[in-house]
């Protein structure tokens, strides 16, 4: 099924001024190409984050790609379509040429943003470099508002002082700020000042990952599904005055959410919301979808190459469906049969399977996969019991 980029911004009419290259009107087909390519440059970092995905290590992988197996990995990802690119790790900035193979990105007219560890090895220079070679965004780390709790969860004394700092460097450079934060159990209770903390701070976009137990990610670190339930709406008014755009990740539930709290304001006209494909036009409406347009989900719209190029659904979906030393990334993303099975919603099964919602939203496939074991089963943190199930089987329009 094609999936079309919105025309729309934020889910409240704040509006952006980012979006898909091909700009706006752009359709993108995800059996063909990507909305957003993330490739993990190196696994190495300094720091050892206790939900750490990657497990990153302290020194470079001997067997990561070279700087020509990057550049041509760019030219790959350029020619689908050029969907957007993240430089990402363990800690991008460990990786020598990352300038250069973003500077060469750049100029072949991609967009490109990083998310580089807060450590020392991130100056004002290297800032400035970011900032000349053309990066969109600099997006960085932060996932707690007092240095208890971010240097607890990021498993370094002193990293909360010197995230701040970097932030500020990036404030007189005028670059513009993601701020990232894994929403867990250690700061579940202290979201409204990171929240206060992120405006202040002077952020464009608040990058929230709702946690997924893998790598160093662990099940009960995780939030329960009445309280993914409970910051989902909070995050939604949140979005009505916050001085900064709000995107989730491993969220997909959210999108959920969005909708059913438009209709009950009188957004949305029950009418205009009908089953299966005609929902995306509704899904233009929410959760900045211009950035992550409806259905975006592991392997549906996004993929990840690792430093060593294996190309998984997603980073927090560990399944290797080909590696791009041997075959194009494009053939991969194409032809993969577990990629294929990602983007097909009618072979989700349990209750995301029946679920009204299952081509806006789709559960967080990762999740469900760290959790369940099998990436099409139902998502194990969503409290939402579709109509379905609700009506004895009986296929009725979305009750939102």
């Amino acid at each position: 099924m094609e999936q079309r980029k919105p025309i729309g911004g934020h889910p409240h009419g704040k509006g952006h001024p980012e979006g898909h290259p091909g700009g706006i009107g752009t359709t993108i087909d995800y059996n063909e190409n990507p909305f957003i390519v993330i490739w993990e440059v190196t696994r190495a970092c300094q720091l050892k984050c206790v939900h750490c995905r990657a497990d990153a290590q302290t020194q470079p992988h001997p067997n990561e790609l070279s700087h020509e197996e990057g550049i041509k990995l760019i030219d790959e990802i350029y020619d689908m379509n050029n969907p957007m690119l993240v430089f990402t790790g363990g800690d991008c900035m460990m990786r020598e040429d990352l300038f250069d193979l973003a500077e060469y990105a750049v100029k072949k007219g991609m967009r490109v943003s990083m998310t580089p560890s807060a450590t020392p090895n991130v100056t004002k220079e290297a800032m400035e470099k970011a900032k000349s070679v053309g990066l969109s965004r600099w997006g960085i780390s932060l996932d707690g508002p007092t240095p208890e709790i971010h240097d607890h969860f990021r498993g370094t004394p002193g990293s909360f002082d010197l995230t701040v700092e970097k932030i500020k460097y990036l404030n007189e450079l005028n670059m513009p700020l993601q701020i990232n934060t894994v929403i867990s159990r250690y700061n579940y209770d202290s979201l409204e000042k990171m929240a206060e903390l992120v405006g202040e701070l002077k952020a464009v976009m608040w990058y929230i990952f709702l946690l997924v137990p893998t790598g160093r990610g662990q099940m009960d670190d995780c939030l329960t599904p009445a309280e993914h339930e409970k910051v989902f709406r909070w995050l939604y008014e949140l979005g009505k005055t916050a001085p900064y755009d709000i995107k989730t990740t491993a969220a997909q539930h959210y999108r959920r959410v969005v909708i059913q709290q438009k209709h009950r304001e009188k957004l949305i006209d029950k009418a205009d919301i009908r089953y299966e494909d005609s929902i995306t036009d509704t899904a233009y409406l929410i959760d900045g979808l211009k950035r992550a347009p409806k259905g975006v989900n592991d392997g549906n719209g996004f993929i990840f190459v690792s430093h060593t190029g294996d190309v998984m659904p997603s980073g927090l979906l560990p399944i290797v469906v080909g590696n791009v030393r041997e075959k194009k990334l494009a053939e991969i993303y194409r032809e993969a049969p577990v990629l294929k099975e990602l983007r097909n919603p009618d072979l989700y099964k349990g209750k995301c399977g029946v679920c009204e919602f299952r081509n806006v939203c789709g559960g967080s496939r990762s999740r469900t996969y760290a959790v369940t074991g099998d990436y099409l089963q139902s998502e194990p943190f969503c409290v939402y019991i579709p109509e379905a199930l609700r009506n004895n089987g009986k296929e009725l329009t979305p009750n939102v």
